[in-house]
């Protein structure tokens, strides 16, 4: 089974150090820092995104094989 808890966990880390860094950007006016921090966020969105997709292939993964045990026993 796939297991997409350790993108989960990836993801709101960059989404809370990206929020970091654009604040820390927007508090210096520091235009550079504030974009790292946006794109980091973006980031940690894209893999917060891509746990979710695989904890759902998971989940039709087994579903797939418990219809496969049912039609075996059948």
């Amino acid at each position: 089974m796939t297991d997409g808890l350790t993108d989960k966990l990836k993801g709101a880390v960059d989404k809370v150090v990206g929020g970091a860094k654009d604040e820390a950007g927007d508090a210096r006016d520091d235009k550079g820092q504030q974009a790292e921090g946006k794109l980091q966020e973006v980031r940690g969105e894209g893999r917060d995104a891509m746990g979710d997709a695989k904890d759902r292939v998971g989940n039709l993964q087994d579903q797939a094989g418990d219809m496969a045990d049912r039609l075996k026993k059948n």
